[in-house]
């Protein structure tokens, strides 16, 4: 789906929900500044180049994106072959932290997501176990060598493969775009954030990525 799609459906969506607050400020500004941050703009940029119109400040540019997942679509129950998985570092006030997503490789549908303080098999069973949520079956899962998924798979009844490239590249893409937009903040959430902020942060982003592939 395209920007304009997107953006027209989101307000669609959002009008009379009662995700955002009524103010001055008239919606479509809310959901246009909320896009324009998924792209990879600050919060203050955002606001800066919104307030051209409208006042607007930074904080309100950072609300109005993460309340945006009260009106995106979750992940669809539904039967799928193949997920690819995997997990990448982050920071969040300098201290690290692991971001777990799960990707349908056939319809390139982010389906779920965790983050972490550690990378561990518990961890892993947990994420996974999220994962299937969304699943009918028990798909084969793609992973790489990483030794915390072996004992979460068998746990769960899972079959595996180890690839590092070809189907995998759908979740290395998606969390390419991921670090592409934390790299605006040095891939280190602020001083102002919280492993809950970034969970609703990754909420946000997740759902406008599955929107943009048509979901």
């Amino acid at each position: 789906m395209d920007f304009e799609g997107v953006f027209e459906l989101l307000v669609d969506r959002a009008r009379g929900s009662g995700a955002f607050k009524r103010n001055k400020k008239p919606l479509r500004v809310k959901v246009t500044s909320a896009l324009i941050y998924q792209a990879g703009l600050s919060c203050r940029c955002v606001a800066d180049l919104l307030s051209l119109d409208c006042e607007t400040s930074y904080e309100a540019v950072r609300q109005w994106f993460h309340r945006l997942k009260l009106i995106l679509p979750k992940p669809q129950l539904r039967y799928r072959r193949t997920l690819a998985v995997d997990e990448t570092k982050l920071k969040l006030k300098g201290v690290q932290f692991y971001v777990w997503a799960a990707i349908d490789v056939k319809h390139k549908e982010l389906i779920a997501y965790r983050v972490s303080w550690v990378r561990s098999s518990l961890d892993a069973l947990i994420f996974l176990g999220e994962a299937l949520k969304a699943c009918v079956n028990k798909p084969l899962v793609l992973v790489d060598k990483g030794p915390w998924y072996p004992w979460a798979l068998a746990q769960l009844g899972l079959r595996f493969r180890h690839v590092t490239f070809g189907a995998r590249n759908r979740i290395e893409r998606w969390f390419g775009l991921l670090k592409a937009r934390t790299k605006r903040f040095y891939n280190n959430f602020p001083h102002n954030s919280s492993l809950e902020s970034v969970r609703s942060f990754l909420e946000t982003f997740t759902g406008l990525y599955n929107m943009e592939q048509g979901f």
